[in-house]
């Protein structure tokens, strides 16, 4: 066999080791999952309808987007009570019973958590945008502009434009990282991050397993409101001006780790299997990640976006991502491939290739990564990047940058659960549309096909399950040409050995190939021939 390049360690594969190391966790995003009222929006009960496909996967636990009050400006990231249950997604009573019925089924429940900001409807904000000397005034970021009246700082937001916002009430401007109706909160404020806090105890007293913590490196700014520097590399430029300077002040402040210190302290309290999964983004997100889940007293794990904005997927894409990870930090990583905010992965990558076939190998690679792992809802079926007309675009960013960019639309149309119904099972249309490509992959369709992407996807969970050395054993890199990725997994003296051809062309692989488990697209393990986009895990 090719001698292994990057090597690290097995973890502990003990029956008693933590849930949540090696599991894989399917994300739901209630507006566009399943309708129980028939409105066209999805909801918590219709989440609970359709829990038992989800258990069905195999997968260990959901992380459900946010639902709670919104004016949904953002859809649900802008919350206005953190502590209720936005009327068009239920009640807290519909929730309790989608927590009893998961939890029923053996799946885990991480919901959202959005601290770096608020909704402008948010009774914080209102309260604190009334005056500069009532009892929140502090609790958001305000300050006064320039003697020109010009902002504070040259901050740009993520959507686009300054990143502050003038309110002639205090005659002073708030910040907003995100859209103008998402103010920042001052986490700063030790009063602001107990109200943060209590927050995250209401939903652990109601029995949730953990949360997905949203854009945590921007929970706190520079105090002393430094100008960011120009980015000096090679950005793109031409659609978001966010990436023309370097974030150095607007997020990322040292504060946040001791915050972060506290917030796992909240977690233990309620016992040691809390999990916490960190969102970062940005050109210092290997580094954040390493110091926001270091040692035992902070996070979980977290994840960036180095797969889901990477524009090619290659053998040295997927190397370098686990590699960095690994040379960074001893803690335990978490990968995914697509999510509510980017493109679906045959949209990104799997442009030119068969579609069930890319489909099949992406979960088969992302389902042998060594690490916590994230599939989005529509993956296990092989959707395809939604094809969303302009006027039947929803996304604030959609809308604004339009043509450059169709924004997230595309990867948040309703999930097809009936092949023979004009809505794919929706008993309306929908606040997006189905792509009509989507229909023909629904769920009843494939759930009767044994050859269905579903199935191929249930069988690797299966398979990810049953084999410690998959779920929570170490990873070795072997030493092959691009386009071949190669790795072992090892645990419990088991040696797996996964191989994928990465391109839409015929390769060989030169090793020993050992006892095949699972194969992927058109490819014969014992003579190492492998066609496009395909592959295999074997036994050693």
């Amino acid at each position: 066999m090719t001698a292994p390049a990057r090597t690290h360690p097995a973890a502990d594969a003990a029956p008693d080791i933590v849930w949540w190391k090696g599991a894989v966790i399917y994300q739901i995003y209630p507006r566009s999952f399943a309708d129980s009222n028939g409105d066209g929006i999805g909801d918590l009960k219709g989440i609970t309808a359709h829990l038992d496909h989800v258990a069905a996967l195999g997968v260990d636990g959901v992380w459900i987007s946010p639902f709670f009050k919104s004016p949904m400006k953002d859809f649900g990231y802008d919350v206005a009570d953190y502590c209720d249950v936005d009327p068009i997604f239920g009640t807290l009573a519909d929730f309790d019973e989608l927590l009893a019925r998961a939890h029923t089924l053996g799946l885990k429940v991480i919901i959202d958590q959005v601290y770096s900001h608020t909704s402008a409807e948010c009774e914080w904000f209102k309260e604190s945008r009334s005056s500069r000397d009532n009892p929140k005034a502090d609790w958001y970021v305000w300050a006064d502009a320039k003697a020109d009246g010009t902002p504070p700082t040259n901050w740009l937001s993520v959507f686009a434009g300054p990143a502050w916002t003038w309110d002639a009430g205090r005659r002073q401007y708030y910040l907003h990282n995100f859209l103008s109706s998402q103010p920042d909160l001052n986490l700063h404020n030790p009063e602001v991050q107990e109200a943060v806090l209590a927050t995250a105890r209401f939903w652990l007293d109601r029995g949730v397993d953990g949360f997905r913590l949203d854009a945590t490196n921007f929970y706190m700014h520079d105090p002393e409101l430094r100008d960011n520097p120009p980015y000096s590399g090679a950005a793109t430029r031409e659609t978001y001006t966010f990436n023309f300077q370097e974030q150095c002040y607007n997020q990322s402040h040292p504060d946040i780790l001791p915050f972060i210190e506290r917030y796992r302290a909240l977690l233990d309290s309620y016992g040691g299997d809390r999990f916490t999964v960190a969102e970062i983004g940005g050109r210092r997100a290997i580094e954040e990640m390493s110091d926001y889940t270091k040692g035992n007293n902070r996070l979980s794990t977290a994840y960036s976006f180095i797969f889901l904005e990477s524009p090619e997927l290659s053998a040295g894409v997927i190397r370098k991502a686990l590699s960095d990870w690994d040379a960074a930090t001893d803690a335990w990583p978490s990968w995914t491939f697509s999510n509510h905010d980017r493109p679906r992965t045959l949209g990104r990558w799997g442009k030119e290739a068969d579609p069930g076939t890319f489909a099949r190998t992406m979960n088969m690679l992302l389902l042998s990564l060594r690490g916590t792992i994230f599939l989005y809802q529509g993956e296990e079926l092989g959707l395809p990047q939604a094809d969303v007309p302009f006027n039947r675009l929803q996304d604030p960013e959609a809308l604004a940058n339009w043509p450059k960019t169709l924004g997230r639309d595309g990867t948040r149309t309703p999930m097809p659960w009936k092949a023979d119904t004009p809505f794919g099972g929706w008993s309306c249309d929908p606040w997006l549309p189905l792509d009509p490509r989507h229909i023909a992959l629904a769920a009843d369709v494939q759930t009767k096909d044994p050859t269905s992407t579903l199935a191929f996807t249930k069988a690797l969970l299966s398979l990810r399950r049953s084999h410690p050395a998959l779920r929570v054993g170490g990873h070795h890199f072997l030493d092959t040409p691009e386009p071949i990725l190669a790795f072992t997994r090892e645990a419990d003296g088991e040696t797996l050995l996964c191989v994928f051809n990465l391109s839409n062309g015929d390769v060989r692989f030169e090793g020993e190939t050992g006892n095949v488990l699972q194969t992927s697209g058109n490819c014969d393990p014992a003579t190492g021939a492998m066609g496009p986009f395909s592959g295999w895990i074997s036994k050693l």
